[in-house]
């Protein structure tokens, strides 16, 4: 698949997704409910839409494709993930973690409302996500849709996404001496704080798909290897990108004695481990033949992208 053809899959979908997370974040109560404050909305909005490339939705379309699920289950699924990443994204915005002010170009939450409405804002993404996996719309087997939930409580929880970001704090200094983590460290860090969602997407499209033991196997595997490649080009990014090509700041990680591998390995020997994951990737989609083009597509627009 060309790179012109990967593109325009990408957009394809991130525009069925943004079009999708617009309904299910509009004024309109849903049974439960009793109101939806017109300012903690707007904030929501402000946190979800209108910005980012949506790859991890990509990710669970195309990985629940390669089984033949329907799309429609696939775009839900990978909406909840979305609402899920973005308000990790309002958190860690804060002054209390990484205190940015800046995302996608835009001001964050936090800057363009306050702290206590970005707070609230996160909080109703996160529980939105479990709402939205939860439908009957996501897959007809309810059990399916149990282990879609459970599995994405774990990834963001406490041995995922919210771990990783704890280890990532500890690791600046925030509450003991800051120490410098060994290789290894970073590599579990990173694959909690990062690869835990994006190894989600990939194996929720297994779980939509029904797919046997041998084809999940490979679409995990496929899921860690571009989970790290992910965090590897990101840090090489704020190391070395432009704030305004990012939309965000860079050079954040040095300043703030962030624990990388491009700290520790360097710039040339991390883009030759950001290879070798682009290669155990392909390797990882072998048994899947052409159907697999486009995410071979996307481990390597994750390895080359700009911001």
């Amino acid at each position: 698949m060309g790179s012109s053809d990967f593109t325009d899959r990408l957009t394809a979908t991130a525009a069925e997704t943004e079009a999708l997370l617009e309904r299910l974040l509009d004024g309109a109560t849903m049974p439960g409910e009793t109101t939806r404050p017109t300012r903690l909305l707007a904030a929501m909005r402000h946190g979800a839409l209108g910005g980012g490339k949506r790859l991890r939705p990509f990710l669970v379309v195309e990985c629940a494709a390669l089984f033949d699920a329907p799309r429609d289950g696939a775009l839900l699924t990978g909406c909840a993930l979305e609402l899920l990443h973005c308000y990790s994204l309002v958190h860690d915005d804060l002054p209390a973690m990484d205190n940015d002010d800046l995302r996608r170009g835009h001001p964050t939450v936090h800057k363009k409302f306050d702290d206590a409405t970005a707070i609230l804002a996160g909080d109703a993404l996160l529980t939105l996500a479990f709402d939205v996996m939860a439908r009957d719309e996501v897959h007809a087997d309810a059990t399916v849709r149990i282990v879609l939930v459970r599995a994405l409580a774990r990834a963001a929880g406490i041995g995922g996404m919210a771990g990783g970001q704890m280890l990532d704090l500890a690791a600046e200094g925030r509450f003991a001496p800051k120490r410098t983590l060994s290789e290894t460290e970073i590599v579990t860090l990173q694959a909690m704080k990062t690869g835990a969602l994006i190894r989600f997407a990939c194996d929720a499209g297994a779980m939509l798909g029904q797919a046997d033991a041998q084809a999940t196997a490979a679409v995990a595997h496929y899921g860690a290897a571009i989970g790290q490649a992910f965090q590897i080009a990101d840090d090489l990014l704020d190391a070395e990108g432009d704030s305004a090509v990012l939309g965000k700041a860079a050079g954040k990680d040095a300043a703030a004695g962030k624990a990388t591998l491009v700290a520790i390995l360097g710039a040339q020997e991390s883009r030759a481990r950001l290879d070798r994951l682009i290669s155990a990737a392909d390797d990882a989609l072998v048994p899947f033949g052409a159907k697999a083009d486009a995410l071979r597509a996307a481990a390597r627009f994750i390895a080359q992208r700009q911001s």
